[in-house]
């Protein structure tokens, strides 16, 4: 049962003000930078509604008008309605993967006379509603792989309905959950597989033409093939708590292959990634042999991991070159610094980074930028707008935006941990994640340090699906943080 305390505050009184303030701000300073972005040399009237700069205001206006509403709601609405919510956003999202209108490539976008609308952006805030609902139940426990796959599949399903609508960079921002998971007793060998895996591609793909000592064995497929090994016998001695066969299975895996490689550059050149092999089928054989004799569980759960690294690494290069779509695999290689290619995929970041390097210290001045007024970049006032921020507000712009968003993150880290009720705490901590990953991604991807998957900076890129979304996402959570004086019985 629930009901409130005889001398709870109001809603506007419980808000926290210091939330909302950081998001005024950053909605002022995305106006600011998508005018910048827009503005054409001889526009008298940036505030048009025909230009975007001033199309952008109404969908501020809209926002904020949203967010009120949003407050005025019950905050046991959301709670109550999460998975009505959830479901009506997956089939809006099933259905939007046979919309007949394609932008871009993409079918994530429906089309309703002048107004288009991003399924996808409002499923953000469904799926959090409903993981939250799931996660909240009582007796729910994320040590068990039953409750664990549950929430996982709440999160996996619309990330399948955005795949099917060729919208990958929206699709992976939903991993940003399993980051809340952690945060909630997910065990840290999952998230420490799923970086494990982006190391394993990443190196591998980087050097896998480099020759390794003047030897017929690659660099990339050697390095990763001995991370695999070091990885799983380290985890022996975390999660079997048995340093001593740790070490020894270390100093025997290293021995052998530096005697193999020695004996490749010195005797006979062959590949050294056969002995890697042969090391981790034995290894696995081993693991498995311990845990039968043991009976500890670990074993094989090691086992397994040190199984589908391999399973994994090996089947990357086949990923690449035949899962992914030409552009994808372009933008890939050109990050890893495998094609220059500055005309055609690495254009967007090359002309980004030349308009972010051209702002100095200060910058040049508000409307004074000249890579983006001459529109050298590419999506200048969406995907790319950081570069905007760094041309005219220069280094000390940039910062204050990072600083920005670097304050939101921690606002919310505090008003989730002091949420009383699991519901909201695991809300909370949704908001963030999804806000993290959408800062980090989107400004690495604008520097040129991570892919381009073409995410929005929140509060900054144009469009009013994003700004809806993210006002949605952030103001629940600033709804049930304010109704956090309900006590239950």
């Amino acid at each position: 049962m629930v009901r409130r305390t005889d001398k709870k505050p109001g809603v506007l009184r419980s808000l926290d003000w210091w939330t909302i303030a950081i998001y005024m701000c950053l909605l002022v300073f995305g106006w600011v930078s998508v005018c910048g972005a827009s503005y054409t040399y001889g526009d008298t009237d940036i505030f048009s509604l025909s230009s975007r700069s001033g199309m952008q205001i109404v969908w501020i206006g809209t926002s904020i008008c949203l967010g009120f509403v949003i407050l005025m709601l019950d905050d046991r609405f959301y709670d109550t309605f999460a998975y009505v919510i959830y479901a009506a956003l997956l089939l809006l999202l099933f259905a939007t993967i046979f919309n007949p209108h394609e932008i871009k490539g993409s079918r994530s976008w429906l089309v309703m006379g002048p107004l288009r609308l991003q399924p996808a952006e409002f499923a953000k805030f469904a799926t959090a509603l409903a993981v939250a609902k799931l996660m909240s139940a009582y007796g729910f426990t994320m040590s068990r792989w039953k409750h664990f796959a549950a929430a996982a599949a709440v999160v996996l399903l619309p990330m399948l309905f955005i795949v099917g609508q060729k919208e990958t960079g929206s699709a992976l921002v939903y991993l940003s959950f399993f980051l809340m998971f952690y945060r909630e007793g997910m065990p840290g060998s999952i998230l420490f597989t799923g970086v494990a895996m982006v190391i394993y591609f990443v190196v591998g793909i980087r050097y896998g033409e480099v020759q390794l000592w003047e030897t017929p064995t690659m660099t990339g497929t050697f390095v990763v093939m001995l991370l695999i090994q070091i990885f799983t016998t380290s985890m022996i001695g975390i999660y079997c708590r048995n340093k001593r066969e740790m070490r020894m299975l270390l100093y025997i895996l290293i021995g052998v292959t530096a005697v193999a490689l020695l004996f490749s550059k010195y005797v006979i050149p062959f590949n050294i990634v056969w002995v890697q092999v042969a090391i981790s089928l034995i290894l696995m054989i081993y693991l498995i042999y311990q845990g039968l004799s043991s009976r500890i569980r670990n074993y094989y759960l090691i086992a397994a991991f040190c199984l589908g690294s391999v399973i994994f690494f090996l089947s990357a290069s086949y990923i690449l070159n035949n899962v992914l779509e030409v552009h994808q695999r372009t933008r890939i290689n050109v990050l890893l610094g495998l094609e220059e290619d500055l005309s055609g995929a690495g254009y967007n970041v090359h002309q980004s980074e030349i308009a972010i390097g051209s702002g100095g210290l200060e910058g040049k001045g508000f409307l004074n930028g000249t890579q983006t007024k001459l529109k050298y970049v590419p999506e200048q006032d969406t995907d790319f707008i950081f570069c905007t921020v760094g041309e005219e507000e220069g280094f000390l712009g940039s910062a204050g935006v990072l600083l920005l968003f670097l304050a939101l993150i921690l606002r919310l880290i505090f008003l989730a941990e002091r949420q009383p009720f699991r519901f909201s705490r695991i809300y909370g901590y949704c908001v963030l994640s999804i806000f993290l990953f959408h800062v980090f991604i989107n400004v690495g991807m604008v520097l040129g340090l991570t892919p381009v998957i073409g995410i929005p900076l929140p509060f900054f890129s144009y469009g009013g699906s994003s700004l809806w979304g993210f006002t949605i996402l952030l103001f629940i959570f600033l709804r049930l943080d304010a109704g956090r004086n309900m006590t239950r019985e």
